[in-house]
């Protein structure tokens, strides 16, 4: 149920929801008349615990004092300055978060209120998610996923023994109040009502008045699960496994996330991994000081241990300083912030951007290992998944990773390129490679409804179908497992514990060496122009996509390049490598041969006698002369 402020902000929605829908007829599809009800968790809830006073989220810059300190090579306080550049401290700033929120509530009234609750946590809680296209969050609501929002963040759950004692009557009231959290995930936060700061240290001194205790609910994955699972409320699983739109102005029957569409599953690949459940030893690779090397939490990767004080007025150097980087595979983002806000250096700090930028690109060189064999006329090219949750993962829209294969002659001029990348234009010839994404849409039912056509789409606030998703599974993936926590694959087959991903390229006629490249992409331009082009509400669209078009069109990060020598191709035609061109290769052929204009499809290159990136006539009449004889 909500509670009553949530009730009186709701009616203060309706007019600006009423313009929306209005906007939304006129441009030929319709607004789903969604409530917060719809979109409704349980959790600490909005301007107050129900009913008992709260401290309001604090801004980061009363914590940059003590924790700030940087001077470079010889000493850094990797808290302030690690988080000042990050995604995190930039997730209500970052204006492709205002462009897919424009999105989404258009598509679906108030749907943003779900997306500002995890990128706006003090607004969200200060009662300032509505409206909820972000237009009265206050200047110190940007500042994102802030320090006090997560030091005052509460395990749900309460550990008799473990949990700090002060948790078990915020708990206790949230469970009168009928707003307990049964399970992690969709930002249903517990938090401190007051500015009680929880963390990793048994002897952490207080100072200034500050009040701090131990909580090993910060040292868990748990915690990151609170925003990194996201389920869609307004839809319910059905029992063919369909989601079907909830009724309008009601709350999910039964608030559980596994029955809800789902969006993002970071946490519970990673739950479901090796990671979680033995540790791999990764060789120091992501964590820092850890002394085993062992990686077994989110944070062992995204908050690396380090040798360092963690306060100025700390005189203890400690080994396992958590430093707060929280890098993910966004370097593309930093670009823009510092495009959009050139003089904001108080909290826009290029310096600051710059270090996120170079750890970010660190992290996806080793998120995954490229393997390249020869095979006869063929080359294997095995992407190996080192992380412990799926490749790429989490908000599935834009993002994407890719084989490029460039296959060169003994001068080293290119014969031909797989997967090719444009990057003055941003375009990518995907039909010829192997590309790991997740492609959400409508279905039919929904698709009736809104007007949408029915199939793969960007409208995430109201995609409940997934036609795509060959992401590469962690180690320690099983297809039950995945399967149970909505994260299995679809439109491609992955073996119980298989954590790696193979493509085979044919060896064009001409080429000796190959170079096999991995790249890795925030956003794509199908994305950034659906978000100008389908606004209609903002210029948060234009905003976009005038910084897309600014900092390099989101170029993609190289994530592995390796180089294969002494390639042998086969006969032109000769599609199972087996020396001979028999009616077998034409049959194969058969299926390859598409309409004008359409790119070659991975698998059929053997048939592209001269490499133009198509097969027709001219290569039919190549395949007869072979057949006759040569």
């Amino acid at each position: 149920m909500l509670a009553s402020a949530d009730l009186a902000r709701l009616r203060a929605s309706f007019l600006a929801a009423a313009v929306v829908a209005s906007l939304c007829a006129r441009a030929g599809y319709g607004q789903v008349p969604t409530t917060l009800d719809n979109f409704f968790f349980p959790g600490t809830q909005p301007d107050a615990s129900n009913g008992v006073d709260f401290d309001p989220i604090i801004s980061a810059d009363n914590c940059r004092g003590c924790h700030e300190a940087y001077n470079p090579p010889d000493l850094e306080y990797p808290i302030y300055s690690r988080w000042a550049g990050s995604m995190m401290a930039h997730a209500a700033r970052d204006p492709l978060f205002h462009a897919c929120l424009a999105i989404a509530n258009q598509d679906a009234s108030v749907s943003g209120d779900l997306c500002i609750r995890c990128h706006s946590p003090g607004g969200w809680l200060g009662g300032r998610s509505l409206p909820t296209d972000g237009s009265a969050l206050r200047d110190e609501d940007m500042e994102g996923v802030t320090c006090n929002f997560c030091h005052r963040g509460v395990d749900p759950v309460f550990k008799p023994g473990i949990s700090p004692p002060e948790d078990q009557p915020i708990l206790d009231a949230l469970a009168k109040a009928g707003v307990l959290p049964t399970q992690l995930g969709n930002g249903s936060y517990v938090v401190d009502p007051f500015d009680s700061r929880r963390g990793p240290y048994t002897d952490a001194p207080n100072y200034h008045g500050v009040d701090t205790m131990y909580s090993p609910f910060h040292v868990a994955s748990d915690q990151c699960g609170t925003c990194h699972d996201v389920s869609n409320p307004a839809f319910a699983r059905q029992p063919d496994g369909s989601y079907a739109l909830n009724a309008l102005g009601m709350e999910h029957p039964t608030l559980d996330k596994y029955d809800m569409f789902p969006l993002e599953r970071t946490f519970s690949e990673w739950a479901n991994s090796t990671y979680a459940t033995l540790g791999v030893q990764a060789n120091g690779v992501f964590g820092g000081n850890h002394p085993t090397g062992v990686m077994r939490t989110c944070q062992d990767c995204h908050m690396p241990d380090t040798f360092t004080y963690g306060c100025v007025f700390e005189n203890l150097e400690r080994p396992d300083i958590p430093a707060h980087d929280f890098n993910g595979g966004n370097v593309w983002m930093q670009d823009v912030l510092m495009s959009l806000y050139p003089d904001d250096y108080e909290h826009v700090d290029p310096y600051y951007l710059s270090d996120s930028q170079d750890r970010t690109r660190y992290m996806l060189q080793n998120a995954a290992t490229l393997e390249v064999t020869n095979e006869g006329c063929n080359i294997r090219v095995r992407v190996v998944n080192e992380t412990g949750h799926k490749l790429p993962t989490g908000y599935p829209e834009g993002r994407r990773m890719w084989i490029t294969v460039e296959f060169r002659d003994d001068v080293l001029s290119t014969v031909v390129e797989r997967g090719a990348y444009d990057f003055d234009l941003a375009d990518l010839t995907a039909a010829d490679t192997k590309v790991y994404e997740a492609k959400l849409g409508v279905d039919a039912a929904v698709a009736q409804a809104s007007g949408i056509p029915e199939g793969p789409s960007f409208h995430f606030a109201i995609n409940n179908k997934y036609y795509k998703d060959n992401r590469i599974p962690p180690r320690g993936f099983t297809n039950a497992a995945f399967a149970a926590v909505q994260a299995a694959p679809v439109s491609a087959a992955y073996a119980d514990g298989q954590y790696w991903d193979d493509t085979v390229f044919r060896i064009p006629p001409g080429a000796t060496s190959a170079v096999v490249t991995l790249y890795y992409q925030t956003a794509s331009k199908e994305y950034i122009t659906f978000l100008r082009d389908a606004n209609i509400t903002n210029d948060a669209g234009d905003v976009l996509y005038e910084q897309w078009e600014l900092t390099g069109k989101s170029p993609p990060v190289l994530m592995r390049e390796t180089v294969v020598q002494s390639l042998v191709a086969a006969a032109p035609c000769d599609a199972d490598c087996d020396a001979s061109i028999t009616l077998y290769d034409y049959h194969l052929m058969a299926e390859c041969v598409k309409g004008p204009g359409e790119r070659l499809s991975l698998g059929c290159e053997a048939f592209d006698t001269d490499l133009d990136g198509d097969i027709d006539l001219h290569d039919f009449d190549y395949y007869q002369r072979w057949i006759e004889g040569p």
